[in-house]
């Protein structure tokens, strides 16, 4: 591994880490199949970073070239004054967007403390239109919540709403055209995500895989996609449109058509754990040098120790090799 510059967090792969994913609590109000597929072992409360612990790996972060933030859980909206926390991210003037991705169970009340807070854009989960469905996938029936919280985001004008979809074959991939369909009326960006083997058997879940470009080829039956050019902050979706369509469709294919060398990205759990992929279970230790209050010039050593062991792709399959342990609940999403 080369000596990383140390005023960018540059990899031996030379991909550039601008982003931050960061995991506010591993509580969640939902248990959804592939997220919590068991019943996970939840840190205890003062295991997890106090919000000054957090802000201030943020603050090292940014110093390092991070731009972007995204608060994620469990359920971020869970943890107790989280609005403030958005609002202390939001002053920070190196961040460029500071984001969260939610369930939106609590949203339809949390959106405009939200977006007084600072906040422009937002990620809600919605992996179905059917109330029945959505209580058998996330074990509550909270359909018509998180469909107000979707709402009530909308008419706030958080832009882009993104609606995060994880298809699961014979579970909800007979509703992608309709969930698709919501482009033409809301300007919403729908994302199709391939169903990943975390913290679960990888030969077991192989059947509920369904692939991106088969998703898109059953929408393409239906109607005409239009491709869009990538831009400057864009995530790791391939964009679509229908034609005349306020909103849009992506498709995001971890398993079948690994995006790795453009990931500019790393994570940080509700625990202090360092990240650099969501797909592989290394991970460094930042919370107890953050509880300890060592300083700056040593956390940053930190990052850039976490940014040494970003491989160059993952090795995530369905075949049981490089079975990944850890749950999404506790990494973060």
């Amino acid at each position: 591994m080369n000596k990383l510059d140390q005023d960018s967090l540059t990899d031996a792969f030379n991909r550039r880490v601008t982003y931050l994913r960061l995991s506010v609590t591993d509580r969640c109000n939902l248990h959804c199949c592939y997220c919590a597929p068991s019943r996970p072992n939840l840190v205890p409360l003062d295991g997890l970073m106090s919000f000054e612990e957090m802000f201030r790996a943020v603050k090292v972060g940014v110093g390092l070239g991070i731009t972007k933030v995204r608060l994620t859980g469990g359920e971020p909206l869970c943890r107790r004054d989280i609005t403030s926390f958005v609002a202390e991210l939001c002053r920070i003037p190196q961040l460029k967007d500071v984001g969260l991705t939610t369930n939106g169970v609590l949203l339809e009340q949390m959106a405009a403390g939200l977006r007084q807070a600072g906040m422009k854009r937002i990620n809600i989960s919605l992996d179905t239109l059917d109330a029945e469905k959505f209580e058998r996938i996330t074990g509550r029936n909270y359909w018509d919540k998180v469909w107000n919280g979707i709402m009530a985001a909308h008419e706030l004008g958080f832009a882009p709403i993104k609606i995060n979809t994880v298809v699961m074959k014979g579970v909800n991939d007979d509703e992608i055209v309709d969930l698709a369909r919501l482009t033409l009326k809301y300007p919403f960006h729908v994302r199709f995500i391939e169903y990943m083997p975390i913290g679960t058997d990888p030969r077991g879940a192989q059947g509920f895989f369904i692939s991106g470009n088969s998703l898109r080829k059953r929408l393409v039956e239906v109607e005409e996609l239009i491709p869009l050019d990538s831009e400057e902050n864009d995530g790791p979706a391939r964009r679509f449109k229908f034609a005349g369509a306020p909103g849009e469709i992506g498709f995001i294919s971890s398993m079948s058509d690994h995006f790795c060398d453009r990931c500019n990205r790393m994570r940080l759990t509700a625990r202090g754990f360092l990240r650099p992929c969501l797909l592989a279970d290394d991970q460094v230790d930042l919370g107890t040098r953050l509880r300890r209050g060592d300083c700056d010039e040593t956390l940053e050593k930190l990052f850039c120790r976490a940014l040494s062991m970003k491989k160059g792709e993952h090795g995530l399959n369905f075949h049981g090799a490089d079975a990944l342990k850890t749950k999404m609940v506790s990494i973060g999403g």
